[in-house]
Order: structure tokens, then C-alpha cells, then sequence
């Protein structure tokens, strides 16, 4: 005689479980995609903020009459002499075109029109130079030269930045309670319609134990589908992003986008958190299929011993 294998206790299959499983795909896709979003803001903002505290900016105005190629060649020569700066690089001709191709355009010729040159100086973070000493020296020696230490635009990078941070972090804490509270509705609306079963197996004598860990490796499952599917699908857009961005460099969009948001890569720890959220989903939402089997089960106990109660059993 073959012995039939056993079929599951809670059907694998029915509407409320796709339900439930589509709507952690897309709480899971949500908050995914929400923290990888304040990863990158912070990531930006120290770059912004250590990129822009380790160089000064010499701008040299044209004039008529002014050797153009010179002056930034002496600029440069000046800011090097003294001690805490490091290297200096004078922006082309041709990355100047590229900086103002967003506003003006492609094939911009800049000797048609009075575009300051500039000259990029790396400081030493730890030892800076003496930014008025340097300044009154440009001054003397080219009077077209304007030197800019950047300390007010740092200050206010600083500022936005945290405030910007701070706000992700507000809208991340906001979507990871929104999903935690639907998790929790939605799990125990699914439980709702398949409260006959616990009833039937509680009557025929099954243990508490024993029908909540059966529900549990059911709602297990399909919070691991639904999570993975909206994980996995939130680190497929950031890896999207980040390949359309690697695709077009040096490009007037790509540069603008890169500016304004960073790479839009968000690292070994953001795939991290994404995974942390995917277990955390899972976890919510077998402990809630737990401790509602447990209360169903109470719940059936209670009508059980006070008769007077039965008009309480819901209908199956």
C-alpha cells in the first residue's frame, strides 16, 4: 500500500495570500527604494562637503589686452608658493565649453564672449594656507584674479545637506511604519479568512503550538516571496541607475545628474540594509500570523467555556 503524501493544512494558493504577498512586494519596493535614496543623499553630501573643504578656486575675469593662458599660468605659480597647498590645475578651454554647455549650448567658442578661466588649487585639509596673505598677493600681482576659499558656499552645503538628510531619514522612518502597519492589517486580514481552519483543527484537538507554527511556515513563505520580489527589485533599479550613469559620462546630463544627486550606486551597506529589510518584513510578518493564530485560538476557548457566547462565532 502507497501512503498518500500529507497535503498542506493551509492551502498554498487563494486570493487573500496573493494579496498579501503583493502588497509586501510593494511595501518592501517602497522602503527598499527609500533607503537606498537617503544612502545616497548622505553619501553626497560628505563628498560634497570633503571635496569642496580640500580646494579653493581662482577665477581670472578677461580683459583687453590680458595674455589669458599666462595669467592663469602665474595664478597658479603664486597659490603653489605657498605652504598647505599641494597641486594646482588650470581648467581648459575645453571643460569650460563643457561647464556652460547645459545653459548655452554645444560648439560654444569661449573667445566670443567674456567667460572667466579658472584655476583649481588642492589644499592640504589638515594645514590650510593663509587664504589672505594668497589673496592680497593674486590681487597685487593680476588684478583680474579672484581668489574664493569657498567657506560660505561649505557652511551652507554643510546645512543643506543635513537638513536634506534629516528629511530622508523622516520620510524613510514614515514608509518603514506605513509598511509595518500594513504588513500587520494585511496578515491578519488573510488569517480572518482562514479562521475555519484554526477552528477546525483547535476542535479536532491540535495544539495551539502546532496550528500557529503551521500558519507561520505559510506566512513565512509568502512574506520571503513578496519581500524578496520588492527587494530585489529595488536593488535592480539603483544597479539600472548606476549602469545608465557609468554609460553616459561626460555627457551635459550625466553631469548634471551627478552633481546634483552623487553616483547613483548606494554600496556593499545599502544592499546590506536592503536585505536587513527583506528579514525584518519576514519576521513581521510570521510573528504577526503567530500571535493572531494564538488570539484566534483564545478567542475560540473563551466562547467555548461561556456558552452564553456562541452568538460571537462568526459565521464560516
Amino acid at each position: 500500500m502507497r501512503v498518500r503524501p500529507m497535503a498542506p493544512i493551509v492551502p498554498p494558493v487563494n486570493v487573500s495570500g496573493n494579496a498579501l504577498m503583493l502588497v509586501i512586494a510593494i511595501m518592501s519596493f517602497l522602503a527598499c527604494l527609500t533607503l537606498g535614496a537617503v544612502s545616497m543623499v548622505r553619501a553626497t553630501a560628505e563628498s560634497w562637503q570633503s571635496e569642496i573643504s580640500r580646494e579653493v578656486t581662482i577665477q581670472i575675469r578677461p580683459e583687453e589686452g590680458l595674455d589669458m593662458e599666462k595669467a592663469l599660468r602665474d595664478a597658479r605659480d603664486i597659490a603653489l608658493t605657498f605652504d598647505g597647498t599641494v597641486d594646482g590645475s588650470i581648467v581648459d578651454r575645453t571643460a569650460t565649453a563643457r561647464l556652460l554647455e547645459p545653459w548655452l549650448g554645444e560648439g560654444l567658442d569661449i573667445d566670443e564672449l567674456p567667460v572667466p578661466r579658472l584655476v583649481i588649487i588642492t589644499i592640504d585639509e589638515r594645514n590650510p594656507p593663509d587664504f589672505a596673505g594668497m589673496r592680497a598677493r593674486l590681487t597685487g600681482e593680476i588684478p583680474q584674479a579672484t581668489l574664493d576659499d569657498h567657506r560660505n558656499w561649505v557652511d551652507r552645503l554643510v546645512a543643506m545637506a543635513h537638513t536634506t538628510a534629516l528629511i530622508g531619514t523622516g520620510v524613510l522612518t514614515l514608509v518603514f511604519s506605513a509598511m509595518v502597519l500594513t504588513v500587520i492589517f494585511a496578515t491578519r486580514g488573510t488569517l480572518s479568512g482562514n479562521r475555519h481552519i484554526v477552528e477546525v483543527l483547535h476542535f479536532v484537538g491540535a495544539e495551539a503550538s502546532f496550528v500557529a507554527s503551521e500558519f507561520q511556515k505559510h506566512f513565512l513563505k509568502i512574506s520571503f516571496k513578496g519581500a524578496g520580489a520588492g527587494g530585489l527589485l529595488a536593488a535592480l533599479s539603483f544597479a539600472a541607475a548606476g549602469w545608465w550613469q557609468s554609460r553616459s559620462l561626460a555627457t551635459p546630463q550625466s553631469d548634471q545628474a551627478t552633481a546634483l544627486f552623487g553616483t547613483f550606486t548606494i554600496g556593499y551597506t545599502g544592499y546590506l540594509g536592503i536585505a536587513a529589510i527583506m528579514l525584518v518584513i519576514a519576521l513581521l510578518t510570521t510573528l504577526t500570523a503567530r500571535f493572531t493564530v494564538m488570539r484566534t485560538i483564545y478567542e475560540i476557548d473563551r466562547i467555548r467555556s461561556d456558552p452564553a457566547r456562541a452568538d460571537l462565532i462568526p459565521n464560516s
